[in-house]
């Protein structure tokens, strides 16, 4: 596995932040029984630098709290036995599959776990949770659909015991 990580802010949480990256990270993984070495990028940034790239690659011109850039596109959201093992999501001297890349917000985990009565660490942790879900093709554009990654993002959560 591959995490990649770069903190471009000089906020300094209270937890391990690279940590609970990994253990998220691994935590949605093997929820669904994930049978590739992976790799992740997550990118921290604050308000000024996440509304540029949501400008840039949305044309939403405003800062928001996680950005997901899939590489892989799943046929059925987490099903890893849909990838075609010849494609080019994967990286070819390592053979890691490319999941894609996280954009989180430094600014909005604080102003966030503020607005909704919980820990920077909850914060932190669920957005990476939903971002990866992203990855994994999950979306929550209709209600079934956001019911569904409603469900993963709570089991996830609380088999890390990182709750509200």
């Amino acid at each position: 596995m591959i995490y990649n990580f770069c903190n471009e802010t000089e906020v300094k949480f209270e937890f391990e932040y690279e940590k609970i990256y990994r253990e998220v990270v691994d935590c949605v993984l093997d929820t669904f029984d994930c049978k590739y070495d992976c790799e992740v990028s997550l990118l921290l940034v604050d308000n000024d630098s996440i509304k540029e790239i949501n400008l840039e690659t949305r044309g939403i011109d405003k800062p928001t709290d996680v950005l997901s850039f899939p590489n892989v596109i799943f046929e059925k959201p987490g099903d890893f036995d849909s990838i075609d093992e010849s494609s080019d999501c994967f990286e070819p001297d390592s053979g890691e599959l490319i999941l894609g890349d996280i954009v989180i917000s430094v600014d909005k985990v604080i102003s966030q776990a503020i607005e909704y009565g919980h820990s920077q660490l909850r914060e932190y942790a669920f957005l990476i949770c939903h971002s990866l879900l992203h990855l994994l093709s999950f979306d929550h554009m209709t209600d079934d659909e956001r019911e569904v990654m409603e469900e993963y993002q709570s089991k996830v959560m609380e088999a890390l015991k990182i709750l509200r």
